[in-house]
C-alpha cells in the first residue's frame, strides 16, 4: 500500500456518519485520522464524538459503553463523562475527577450528516459547514427534494484517496469530456479562493457554439476546507450533492456521497420515488467514475499542466496549503526539503 504524499491530518470539517445512523442513546465506533473514536447521541438528541478510551483505566467506550441521559458511561467502572469529555460522576466516590478529560471534537449536524472538526493542534473551528440549501441564496428548501438517506447515498470504505483529490476535481474542466462524456468542456464562471471557504462555478453547453447565457446546465460549489463540499446543479437534472472524504489512517479515506434530487410534479411529499431513485443513481454513477480514477491515482507534484489548466490548479493548491499542519502539504520530508504545493 502506497503512502499518499500529502498529510492525512488536514484541518477542517469531516463527515463521520449520516445523522440517521445514530439513534438517541446509541454509541458508534469509528476510526478516523488514525484514532479510535466513538460517536454517541445523548437523550436530548445532541451528538458527541470522543477519542474512544476512558481516561480512568483505558477501557474502550465503544465496547459496552452506554448512554445515560446526557452522559456516556464507561463499561468498566461506571465513570460518567459529559459531552465535553469531562468526568462528572465516579459512582463509588463523592466527587468526580475534574483533572482528566477525554478529547472531544466539535460536532455539527447539518445536511443530514454528522461532521467533526479535526485539527492536530486542537484549535477551535474558524469556518463553518455550509448549508446545502440556505447558502446558495435561492428559495429552495429540503421540502423541494426527495429525502436522500439512505436510498440516494454512496459509502466506500478505506480507499487510497486523499480529500484534496476531490477539490482538484472541481477545477479540472478537461476531465468532464473524458470521464463524464459531456460533449463539450465546461466554462468556469467563478474561482474564488480568497478564504477557507472557496467557491467554484461552471456551466456546460450541450450545443456547439452556445454562449454562457445559452448553456443548458451548470454547477455551483461551496468548499469548506478539504473535507466538506456541497454543490447545486441546474439544467438536465435538478440536484444537490455532498461529497465527503474523511481520512482513516496514513493511507486511506472513507468516501461518502449524498444526493438530493428535485421532486417531480405530483410527488411533492413522501419518501423518494422510483423516479428520484433513478435520477440519484445516475448522479452517483458519475461520481463513481471519478472514484475509480482517484483510487488508483498517484499525486503529481508538480503536475504537468496545460495552459488552460494552470490558473485553476495553481490557485486551488495554494489555497489548500492553509489546511495542513504548519502550512506544509508534504509531511514526510525534512523541514528544509519540504515542498509547499503552489
Amino acid at each position: 500500500m502506497a503512502r499518499i504524499p500529502l498529510s492525512m491530518e488536514p484541518t477542517g470539517w469531516f463527515q463521520v456518519a449520516w445523522s440517521a445512523e445514530l439513534a438517541v442513546g446509541a454509541v458508534r465506533r469509528m476510526t478516523y485520522f488514525g484514532r479510535e473514536m466513538v460517536a454517541w447521541r445523548a437523550a436530548s438528541g445532541t451528538v458527541a464524538v470522543f477519542d474512544a478510551y476512558c481516561e480512568h483505566l483505558g477501557a474502550h467506550l465503544g465496547y459496552g459503553g452506554h448512554v445515560e441521559g446526557e452522559n456516556i458511561v464507561c463499561p468498566f467502572h461506571g465513570w460518567e463523562w459529559n459531552r465535553e469529555g469531562r468526568n462528572v460522576c465516579i459512582p463509588y466516590e463523592s466527587r468526580p475527577n475534574k483533572g482528566r478529560r477525554i478529547r472531544s471534537y466539535p460536532v455539527v449536524e447539518r445536511n443530514e450528516a454528522i461532521w467533526i472538526w479535526y485539527d492536530v493542534d486542537n484549535r477551535p473551528p474558524h469556518f463553518d459547514v455550509p448549508d446545502i440549501f440556505a447558502d446558495f441564496g435561492d428559495d429552495k428548501t429540503a421540502d423541494d427534494y426527495y429525502p436522500p438517506v439512505p436510498a440516494a447515498t454512496l459509502f466506500r470504505e478505506q480507499l487510497e484517496i486523499h480529500p484534496q483529490y476531490i477539490m482538484e476535481n472541481g477545477v479540472d474542466f478537461a476531465h468532464f469530456k473524458f470521464v463524464h462524456k459531456t460533449p463539450f468542456m465546461p466554462e468556469f464562471t467563478r474561482h474564488d479562493f480568497s478564504g477557507p471557504v472557496s467557491y467554484v462555478d461552471f456551466t456546460i453547453a450541450f450545443d456547439e457554439g452556445a454562449t454562457l447565457e445559452e448553456a443548458t446546465s451548470g454547477v455551483e460549489s461551496i468548499n469548506a476546507g478539504l473535507g466538506c463540499s456541497v454543490t447545486k446543479s441546474w439544467g438536465m437534472v435538478d440536484n444537490r450533492t455532498m461529497p465527503a472524504v474523511t481520512p482513516v489512517d496514513e493511507h486511506t479515506s472513507d468516501v461518502r456521497f449524498t444526493v438530493w434530487i428535485g421532486r417531480k410534479p405530483g410527488e411533492e411529499s413522501g419518501p423518494i420515488t422510483d423516479y428520484g431513485k433513478t435520477m440519484a443513481d445516475f448522479v452517483i454513477e458519475q461520481f463513481e467514475a471519478d472514484i475509480e480514477i482517484w483510487r488508483h491515482q498517484r499525486y503529481s507534484d508538480p503536475p504537468a499542466l496545460s495552459r488552460k489548466e494552470y490558473q485553476g490548479f495553481t490557485a486551488l493548491r495554494a489555497w489548500a496549503t492553509q489546511f495542513y499542519p504548519d502550512g506544509v502539504a508534504m509531511p514526510n520530508l525534512r523541514p528544509d526539503k519540504r515542498k509547499v504545493v503552489s
